[in-house]
C-alpha cells in the first residue's frame, strides 16, 4: 500500500532484528509502533541493530503501547484472517533496552490510558553518542 500511495518514495521491508543497512549509515531511525510487534527476548537484537545503523550524533524515536510485557493476540477484528502477537512494553523496559544498546535517552513522555480500549501511550527520544577522541 505503501509503494501504491506513495510511488515517489522507496519502502523496504526488513526484520528488525537484522537491517539490511550499513553500519553508521542513518541519521536516525523511527520505530512508531514497530516494536511492540517483537516478544521481549526478541528486543533486545532490535535495538543493537538500532544502535548498529544510526550513526555517531544520530537519534532513535519510537513510540509504543505501555502494558507489562504480557502477549496480546491481535489482528480478528482486521477482517484480514491473519492474527498476530503485542506485547505492550513498560516505559523503563522501552529504556532499558535503548541504554544497554548503547543510547542515551533524550526524552521520554507518555499519554495516559484512556478506557480499557486505548492502552497508555509512551514515546522515547534516544540519542547515540559521538565517540570519544581517545587521549
Amino acid at each position: 500500500m505503501a509503494r501504491r500511495d506513495h510511488a515517489a518514495y522507496r519502502f523496504d521491508v526488513a526484520d528488525l532484528r537484522e537491517l539490511p543497512f550499513e553500519d553508521a549509515s542513518l541519521v536516525g531511525a523511527v520505530c512508531w509502533y514497530s516494536l511492540i510487534f517483537l516478544a521481549p527476548p526478541d528486543r533486545q537484537a532490535a535495538f543493537g541493530e538500532l544502535y548498529r545503523v544510526v550513526k555517531p550524533g544520530g537519534y532513535l524515536v519510537t513510540a509504543f503501547k505501555a502494558g507489562t510485557s504480557q502477549v496480546r493476540r491481535a489482528g480478528r477484528s482486521s477482517n484480514l484472517g491473519v492474527e498476530f502477537d503485542l506485547y505492550w512494553q513498560t516505559p523503563q523496559e522501552m529504556e532499558q533496552g535503548v541504554t544497554d544498546a548503547g543510547f542515551t535517552t533524550v526524552f521520554w513522555g507518555g499519554v495516559p490510558a484512556d478506557g480499557p480500549d486505548s492502552p497508555a501511550q509512551g514515546y522515547l527520544l534516544a540519542h547515540k553518542p559521538v565517540a570519544q577522541a581517545p587521549r
